[in-house]
């Protein structure tokens, strides 16, 4: 009976906040459009999802797209100006979306003490460096979006090496987005990994692929993302599967936040 109790107590205790940062490696790579429908998989799999979107208020960004005019950002909340309720949009979807332009927060302001038993998307923005924000760095998982091509891999290479060295990390997740080739686009999965261990002592760990679908841009014209306009397409369905992998991801220690 002990025991029962004691398993009833765990499965029903309320689960760490996982702070997600999604970047795009390069123009076009898909960054915005990962996080977007990875937060509407997860929405759809029960899990409560705080979007903060560093791109705001620009075209092709999260509120953008969703048509959101949300009334603060995350340093209103950080500073106690608004809470997150009377800041943060609800999307259609179920995905609440909060501006985050980097800079204007605390670099030390923590997300999960705003967002408990769920899961925070930061849809990062590089600064001109390649750089990252504090609030990106300090995610438990970096997740980095590129395409099958020469041009965005050898981009997305340079980019992580960049990564590495500004901010000492030591473990990224990379995702393929429009693949048409799914057995080059394993090689390149491989050939990343296999770099990253060999030559900057760095774990590249493969989060899946997303296969090319031309619904991507008629949903975008609906002012939705693939995931909630056309459920049952190929795109849709990889990124349900890559949301049904981030419950799994092992949990790293965090980039300690700047003071």
């Amino acid at each position: 009976m002990a025991d029962q109790a004691d398993g009833l107590r765990r499965l029903l205790a309320p689960k760490p906040t996982r702070v997600v940062a999604v970047a795009g490696m390069g123009q076009g790579a898909g960054g915005t459009t990962a996080a977007m429908n990875l937060g509407v998989a997860l929405v759809q799999q029960g899990r409560k999802v705080l979007l903060l979107d560093e791109h705001c208020p620009k075209e092709g960004s999260a509120c953008e797209v969703w048509a959101l005019d949300p009334l603060g950002n995350l340093a209103d909340v950080a500073g106690a100006r608004l809470t997150l309720d009377s800041a943060e949009v609800e999307a259609g979807c179920g995905v609440h979306v909060l501006p985050a332009p980097p800079g204007a927060a605390h670099p030390a302001t923590d997300p999960r003490t705003l967002w408990n038993d769920g899961v925070v998307i930061v849809d990062a923005a590089f600064d001109s460096e390649g750089r990252l924000s504090p609030l990106a760095q300090a995610a438990d998982d970096l997740l980095l979006v590129l395409k099958p091509h020469p041009a965005s891999v050898t981009t997305a290479y340079a980019g992580i090496k960049n990564l590495h060295y500004a901010h000492g990390l030591k473990q990224l997740r990379f995702l393929i987005n429009g693949v048409v080739d799914i057995g080059a686009a394993q090689q390149i999965m491989n050939n990343l990994a296999n770099a990253g261990s060999r030559y900057l002592a760095l774990s590249l760990q493969p989060a899946g692929l997303v296969r090319f679908d031309p619904r991507i841009a008629d949903a975008w014209r609906l002012k939705q993302t693939i995931a909630e306009a056309f459920p049952a397409s190929p795109a849709a369905v990889d990124f349900r599967r890559v949301a049904d992998d981030v419950g799994r991801w092992p949990w790293r220690t965090a980039m300690p936040l700047a003071a």
